[in-house]
């Protein structure tokens, strides 16, 4: 078990993979390094791969107060500088994709690129009426899950999550149980990150002045909320190549995970000798 300690906070990491290129995955809410096992041994064929616990999660150290989207960001960049990785290429999964692209658009100079899996950047869609009732209905959802961890039903909460905002009716049955315990214990970072008054913004300007090559991708049965996002930000940056992965959802690293493996290390290894990405 490797531990480091980031902006004062231990974090627990592993790194492995003989590659010269690399790759940190930075994963989603309530979920942890393990969320990319599926994943992780393809990709450490051709890089050198980064798996690691967001502050709060599983085996990294929980603080106290309130947490940030702007800590996740920090950590990710310092995580990296630790490492001596930089440049390196990040890929991240939901709410990891926004921390992605957050240090894309603030730090550059550490990346050699960017791939987000559907970031919930749902403030991007504010004043869309057609993405209006969505949007409600995801606020809706998302407090009453929030108001039962309050309660002090993780489980409960784990589960209506998944089934009502992530994955939708029935995949909470399809999850591992440890990938389902992980939700429970990670419960209560949620709160946090609901109440982050920027966790679902961004800039999409950053991300359009972003010097290197940007992957999008995006399942074509998943949550209709994320495709709206994911047309937003290519109209803001119409460099950013896009990718859907054909009968998956929001968590295609672990439903499909030599997809996601073939695409990843496509993209990556496209761009390994510097070329910088252009229209699809």
């Amino acid at each position: 078990m490797a531990t480091a300690t980031i902006n004062g906070i231990r974090i627990f990491y592993e790194l492995g993979g003989t590659g010269d290129v690399p790759l940190v995955l930075v994963h989603g809410s309530w979920g942890s390094h393990h969320g990319w096992d599926l994943v992780a041994p393809g990709l450490r064929q051709s890089l050198r791969v980064v798996t690691y616990d967001r502050r709060g999660h599983s085996l990294s150290e929980r603080p106290g107060a309130q947490g940030s989207v702007r800590e996740d960001v920090a950590d990710l960049a310092a995580l990296i500088d630790h490492l001596g990785l930089a440049p390196a290429w990040v890929a991240g999964s939901s709410f990891g994709a926004s921390i992605a692209l957050r240090l894309a658009g603030e730090c550059p100079d550490l990346l050699r690129g960017v791939i987000a899996h559907e970031p919930p950047l749902f403030a991007l869609l504010a004043g869309d009426p057609v993405a209006a009732p969505m949007l409600e209905e995801v606020s809706r959802r998302i407090r009453a899950v929030v108001d039962r961890i309050a309660s002090g039903d993780h489980a409960g909460a784990a589960e209506q999550f998944v089934e009502t905002v992530a994955l939708g009716p029935g995949a909470w049955a399809q999850l591992a149980p440890d990938i389902q315990q992980t939700f429970i214990e990670n419960a209560p970072t949620f709160p946090d990150e609901a109440r982050d008054p920027e966790q679902l913004a961004f800039d999409p300007a950053r991300i359009k002045a972003f010097p290197h090559p940007a992957l999008l991708t995006m399942g074509d049965q998943s949550p209709p909320i994320f495709g709206p996002v994911i047309a937003r930000l290519r109209d803001a940056a119409p460099g950013l190549r896009v990718a859907t992965f054909t009968g998956a959802g929001h968590i295609p690293h672990v439903t499909h995970a030599s997809a996601y493996v073939d695409a990843i290390t496509a993209f990556v290894h496209e761009h390994a000798a510097g070329r910088e990405r252009g229209p699809e």
